[in-house]
């Protein structure tokens, strides 16, 4: 298959990355001794070497250090990855997401910063947990928050005498009361719940970002069982869950399955079609909405409650790469971008979450809830083997069941059986 692949070619790689450590010689040091560390990154923002480079000349200063920033484009990034690691020529600082983690843990490219970890860093760090997963701290979380909410139109669940929902039972009555004709010819123009699964353009398991993992967190459902050998998404929480989901389509937009999910919220919530759309949150909602959508009055619940909270958000981290010559220096670098004094300045520029403690709040009043009483509500996906794999095939059958193509029993049964058998290969590599 083709991550085994991806982490032979790794682990075979991986004696000659550890030679080139922080580059050649000639990349290392100019004719001053001054170090260089190599630093990857996506595209953060418009324009992210500008407004990073500008941010850390106090560090390299201080350092000795000159720092490469190297932007790699979302369309190429794991590719980029691969092929620079096999040649030997793969970065001191990387970042990765979720999915990525499991292939570069598993080929050890990547260091566990568990020694890194001080008192201090546990009790500043506000989402550090987030980047500890299979038994290491292989990640330190530098780009989080956004988390997928669910948004209302306050003028229709006030015309049905109804307030913001709380519970499941409370999303499906008031999604049954305002699907419905409102001018009378005959046909329903106003939804329930505003909701697009179409992934031509977006990637396929960004629906289950959007939908289907919040709705199997709040049932206390899982991805993998704890000891990441089998997937637990199958059992009688996970059909729970994607029946209830299932269930709702029936007060969906009718194109639900042409529209992706931005569409959707945009054309069918954003216009006032629909009492609920989901979308990925931003501090800056309440400016841009009013912009996008003047004449839409609205707010958010963070997360729906059935045993438990929970939605997705992103929690991208930064990696101390295991071919970097001086992870002491990698380490302080990782440390001082995620740190207060550096994001409070770059956050001003480029909203976003506040990785720490000290660092203020930045953003429209309205969403600051999401960041200070929810923000136990939304975490990260759940890291384990395989996980490429396993959750494009798990969205194709989210797909299939919410199109009506097979049922829920056998839409699950097939994306568990998929999932097993190829954890069962993974782990028989390993004995």
């Amino acid at each position: 298959m083709k991550k085994k692949l991806v982490s032979a070619l790794l682990v075979a790689a991986m004696a000659v990355t550890m030679a080139a450590g922080c580059g050649s010689k000639e990349e290392k040091s100019s004719d001053k001794g001054e170090k260089t560390l190599k630093v990857w990154v996506p595209p953060l923002d418009d324009a992210t070497e500008k407004n990073w480079g500008g941010l850390l000349k106090d560090w390299e200063k201080e350092n000795d250090c000159k720092v490469k920033l190297t932007v790699i484009p979302w369309e190429s990034y794991e590719e980029t990855y691969t092929t620079a690691m096999n040649s030997g020529e793969g970065p001191d600082v990387g970042y990765m997401y979720n999915e990525m983690f499991p292939t570069y843990i598993d080929a050890g490219a990547v260091t566990d910063m568990s020694d890194y970890v001080t008192k201090d860093d546990k009790k500043e760090y506000k989402y550090l947990s987030n980047g500890y997963m299979m038994d290491g701290q292989y990640g330190w979380p530098l780009v989080t928050g956004v988390p997928f909410v669910l948004y209302y139109n306050e003028d229709i669940l006030n015309e049905l005498g109804e307030k913001a929902p709380e519970t499941w039972d409370d999303f499906a009555r008031i999604c049954k009361e305002a699907t419905k004709d409102t001018d009378g010819d005959g046909k329903v123009d106003q939804y329930g719940f505003a909701c697009g699964l179409n992934t031509s353009d977006i990637g396929a398991t960004q629906i289950l970002n959007a939908y289907y993992y919040g709705a199997l967190w709040q049932n206390g459902g899982q991805i993998y069982d704890d000891d990441l050998k089998s997937v637990t998404f199958a059992n009688e929480e996970g059909k729970e869950a994607m029946t209830w989901l299932k269930d709702l389509t029936q007060y969906m937009n009718t194109d639900y399955m042409s529209q992706s999910w931005s569409d959707a919220f945009a054309n069918v919530f954003g216009a006032g079609k629909a009492a609920f759309g989901i979308t990925r949150s931003s501090q800056t909602d309440e400016t841009s909405f009013k912009k996008t959508y003047p004449d839409l009055n609205w707010d958010f619940v963070t997360s729906l409650q059935q045993k438990e909270y929970g939605t997705f958000g992103a929690t991208d981290c930064l990696t101390l790469m295991s071919a970097a010559e001086d992870k002491d220096l990698a380490m302080n670098f990782i440390k001082y971008v995620t740190g207060s004094e550096f994001m409070t300045k770059y956050h001003k520029e480029c909203p976003g979450a506040a990785l720490t403690e000290s660092e203020p709040y930045v953003g429209d009043a309205k969403m600051e809830k999401i960041y200070t009483t929810d923000k136990d509500k939304w975490h990260g996906l759940q890291v384990g083997p395989c996980g490429a794999e396993i959750l494009n095939q798990l969205a194709a059958d989210f797909q299939g069941i919410m199109s009506g193509e097979t049922s829920v029993d056998d839409g699950l049964k097939e994306a568990e059986t998929f999932a097993n058998k190829t954890l069962k290969d993974y782990w028989q590599d390993k004995e």
